[in-house]
């Protein structure tokens, strides 16, 4: 579209036909009021003109004329009262602008026009009473007639058909008159009349059109603003669900997350010194029924739990809204007579699985609580969310109170996600590494290596917050590099101490949300290209939570086995894709859960899954590693299933590398029983 393209017309929006019937409208209406101002005066002047010709000895031509004027005036005032008047209790204008067509209106100031030319063919009756024109009253009644002539212009503006029908009758009487009596004189009296008649004439007409100028600004005018006000009206209309969309859920019709948190700060805001209370709900299985059903069911569950939610605080005068995904949030204000936020949670917990039953299966939910009178709502949600994840960790439907406990461990949270790129590009993260060895506790088949970070403030920080915290904050990238690189430098100190170690591969953790959002395998291969390290000597271990089965994971995998790089599943036998686990192309070793080693010789069940596994892997090809051997007993029994690697405390704890070094130096070369524990520096 041509911006430079001047803008349409604001006339050109208002209909023509409407606008020439509103333009008539007002002439109707006019005419109506001029006609009932003008009759009085009218009758006055016909009373007069009596009078005048009793006077001279005219009386029955006179009352005859009176009757006659009488009659017309009483016919016209009713028609006008009539014809022109709209309904009871409407405006004239709408009374006729109801009207579907223009019709009606035109219909009635044709008629307004016959009712004034009948009123001047009375007038023009005038001749009658005076002689025409010619006895010694003939003065009075020229002057009355060109007066009552004159006074229906002025009063008549509106439309010229009505004045000009009256006036034309009366005055071509007296030019008939003065030319039928002759003479010079009152022929030119009766030029004058006729000037006259058409100066009246003429003035009649420039009036109407000046009327009916005016009457179509005023009427565009009043259209346009009439159109101004429903767009006013739609624009705010509009505004009004553009800023219900911009603070609602489209799904569910609750607040959305920017809604809800603008609501939730105006409610509390006030300073009476009132708690409240925060729910922060996630539903428990609701993947699982977006899986089975698809996401279409899945959208009809949020908007029943939706309904559900609004049913169940209708009379908490609470703040409700989606949080987003399968979260849902909840702002009340504690009073007496409310119930506690623990027991609308447990409430809550209870009444779930009646809302979502006829989707074929139920529903749980876990919910964060956090009370405070002093929090601002950015806050609350922290507060509730690691409440949420708590109530989720510790079984799932189940609900869990914000307290001081898991305040320190928000507060730890934050310090480790704000410290943590200062950490990474200090080298403050280090790794500590622990050997994997043969059953019989001679040969080091391996090194683990395994995260280590000592927090100035918090102390040791594990594992898996560092890399919770790296996701959060966006840094699992440059966390995977530095670990890689660290690994790499330890392969190197071990080459530079000439340590029978330096040609043990060694291992390194990836977590399933690096390996399925990270390029881990550009990140890794380049790393020991850039370094000068053989692929070979390096293993990326994965737990087997990840999906192995996955286009990115699998490809991603496959690149780095093809490469030389062995894939090592950890804690095998636990998760979902054990057997699929064993099926893979590009996996090398697998780690039996320390859950299936502990009271290992005390326990049948464990000893037939550990035998299975070790078989399995034998007839796959697979190494097979028992982690976590802590006694003498599970170190036997696993000797007596074949199982031949094992890594445990009972054999050597994790260490920095010169303490690892100086333990592979120090140990027994014919060791036959577990070697002593290595002594973390």
């Amino acid at each position: 579209m041509n911006s430079s393209a001047p803008p349409p017309s604001l006339t050109a929006s208002v209909d023509g036909e409407v606008l020439s019937r509103m333009v008539r409208t007002d002439q109707l209406v006019a005419i109506r009021r001029s006609v009932l101002a003008a009759i009085p005066i009218n009758v006055v002047l016909s009373f007069t003109a009596t009078l005048v010709a009793l006077n001279s000895g005219r009386a029955f031509e006179g009352l005859s004329w009176l009757l006659l004027s009488l009659v017309v005036n009483g016919l016209r005032s009713y028609v006008s009262r009539w014809a022109f008047a709209p309904s009871p209790g409407t405006t004239p204008e709408a009374g006729v602008a109801a009207s579907p067509t223009a019709r009606p209106v035109a219909s009635h100031l044709r008629l307004a026009s016959a009712m004034a030319a009948l009123s001047g063919c009375v007038w023009a009756l005038i001749p009658l009473l005076c002689h025409g024109y010619s006895s010694p009253q003939a003065v009075f009644y020229l002057t009355v007639v060109c007066g009552i002539c004159a006074g229906s212009v002025t009063y008549g503006i509106a439309y010229a058909p009505v004045p000009i029908s009256f006036i034309t009758p009366a005055l071509l009487s007296v030019v008939g008159c003065l030319v039928y009596a002759g003479g010079f004189d009152n022929l030119a009296l009766a030029a004058m009349v006729l000037l006259y008649l058409a100066a009246l004439a003429r003035g009649a007409l420039q009036s109407d059109k000046t009327f009916r100028d005016g009457s179509r600004l005023k009427n565009e005018a009043t259209a346009l603003a009439g159109q101004l006000r429903q767009v006013h009206a739609l624009s705010l209309d509009a505004t009004q669900q553009l800023a219900f969309r911009a603070s609602h859920d489209s799904l569910t019709g609750l607040l959305n997350r920017e809604g809800f948190t603008e609501a939730a700060t105006l409610h509390i805001a006030a300073p009476d010194g009132r708690q409240h209370g925060l729910l922060l709900l996630d539903l428990d299985g609701f993947k699982a029924v977006n899986d089975a059903f698809g996401h279409k069911v899945g959208d009809r569950v949020l908007q029943d739990v939706a309904g559900w939610l609004r049913r169940e605080i209708v009379d908490m005068q609470a703040i409700l809204g989606r949080w987003g995904g399968d979260e849902f949030a909840v702002l009340y204000t504690l009073k007496p007579e409310r119930q506690t936020p623990t027991a609308i949670a447990q409430a809550l917990i209870r009444s779930i699985s009646f809302a979502t039953a006829h989707y074929g299966g139920h529903l749980g939910v876990s919910i964060g609580i956090v009370v405070t009178d002093d929090a601002d709502i950015a806050d609350m949600i922290s507060f509730a969310d690691e409440a949420l994840y708590e109530a989720k960790r510790t079984g799932r439907n189940r609900f869990q109170v914000f307290d001081s406990a898991l305040n320190q461990r928000l507060a730890t949270r934050r310090d480790v996600e704000r410290d943590l790129l200062h950490a990474i590009e200090a080298r403050a993260i280090g790794v500590w590494y622990q050997p994997i060895m043969a059953s019989d506790a001679r040969e080091v088949h391996s090194l683990e290596a395994l995260m280590r970070w000592n927090h100035p403030r918090h102390g040791h920080i594990s594992p898996e917050e560092v890399i919770f915290a790296a996701a959060n904050t966006g840094l699992a990238e440059p966390l995977l590099r530095h670990l890689v690189d660290e690994v790499c430098r330890g392969m190197r100190q071990l080459e530079a101490a000439g340590s029978s170690l330096a040609g043990v591969p060694i291992a390194i953790n990836v977590s399933p949300r690096e390996m399925a959002q990270l390029a881990v395998d550009d990140i890794v291969l380049g790393l020991l290209k850039s370094r000068g390290i053989a692929p070979r000597r390096l293993q990326i271990e994965i737990t087997e939570e990840v999906a192995l089965d996955t286009h990115a994971t699998r490809s991603r995998l496959s690149a780095l086995s093809a490469a030389g790089v062995a894939i090592v599943v950890d804690d095998f036998g636990v998760g979902y894709s054990s057997l699929a686990s064993l099926r893979s192309e590009y996996v090398r070793q697998v780690k039996i859960d320390r859950s299936f080693i502990l009271g290992l010789s005390s326990s049948p069940g464990n000893v037939v899954l550990v035998d299975a596994i070790v078989q399995l892997g034998r007839s796959l090809n697979i190494q097979v590693v028992a982690e976590g051997v802590e006694t003498q007993d599970e170190l036997d029994a696993l000797r007596a299933l074949g199982c031949k690697l094992v890594q445990g405390y009972h054999l050597a704890r994790p260490a920095p590398l010169p303490d690892v070094i100086a333990w592979d130096a120090a140990r027994l070369p014919l060791a036959v029983t577990a070697a002593a524990p290595v002594s973390a520096a």
